[in-house]
């Protein structure tokens, strides 16, 4: 009976992988003995990673996931240093707090590119390159409970991307599946990261106090899911912590 698969010498793509979250993954797979296409906006934010890892482990790209052209260049970049891809982890986001007028016109349109079309770019680079390789692959999509139909006052564009972003995840599992192709979507809540706690997100509560999850909560659930044996998926998990409610 096939048990867990092991991670090790698998090539992943992560975006936004300069911290928070996007840190966290890469971290946790190279740890596992994988090897990381890193990308990230920040130049600066990359550097530790690249301080840390030799390049026959990790290689960075720095992008911004608003254009079709650095998904491609991501995994381009992992077919050049590494020879394949086997996963690709869907993890820049952007995000506002405030009323629906709050908003400034940009950072509609900066909300709307990042989360959605940045996902939707990735995910096209990710198929083109699994099926020219033609052993399947995976998705993971980071999206958030936001995008359930729960989304909280003051963050209605957000969570209208998140639920883009869960619905293109459901709709990718049943165009893709039967190529061996797994899309999962992680939706966490709450996360102990700089993200959250900017403008106000949560009020009076600070993620660092202790009621959130930590950013590799959510990496062992990508691991997680780039270990399941082929013959099983998991199209959406929702993650909370144990304090908050739905």
């Amino acid at each position: 009976m096939d048990h867990a698969r092991s991670l090790e010498d698998t090539v992943v793509v992560v975006t936004g992988a300069g911290g928070g979250i996007g840190g966290a993954i890469t971290r946790l797979v190279l740890e596992a003995g994988g090897r990381v296409v890193a990308g990230d906006l920040r130049p600066d934010a990359l550097a530790p990673l690249r301080d840390t890892w030799d390049e026959d482990r990790l290689t960075t790209h720095v992008g911004d996931v608003r254009g079709e052209a650095t998904a491609d260049a991501l995994v381009s970049a992992g077919v050049a240093a590494f020879g394949r891809i086997d996963s690709v982890v869907a993890n820049a986001a952007v995000g506002f707090y405030g009323g629906l007028l709050d908003y400034s016109a940009d950072e509609v349109s900066l909300m709307v590119d990042v989360n959605v079309k940045g996902t939707v770019w990735l995910a096209r680079a990710a198929v083109r390159q699994f099926r020219a390789q033609g052993e399947g692959g995976d998705i993971v999509i980071i999206g958030s409970v936001a995008g359930l139909l729960i989304g909280g006052a003051k963050e209605a564009v957000y969570a209208a991307t998140k639920g883009a972003q869960i619905n293109l995840g459901y709709a990718l599992d049943r165009e893709l599946r039967g190529e061996g192709i797994r899309t999962t979507t992680i939706a966490p809540a709450g996360v102990n990261t700089a993200f959250a706690a900017a403008d106000g997100r949560f009020g009076d509560r600070d993620p660092s106090d202790g009621d959130f999850m930590e950013p590799s909560d959510i990496a062992q659930a990508v691991t997680y899911t780039l270990r399941q044996p082929r013959r099983m998926r998991t199209e959406l998990w929702t993650m909370w912590s144990m304090s908050e409610s739905h």
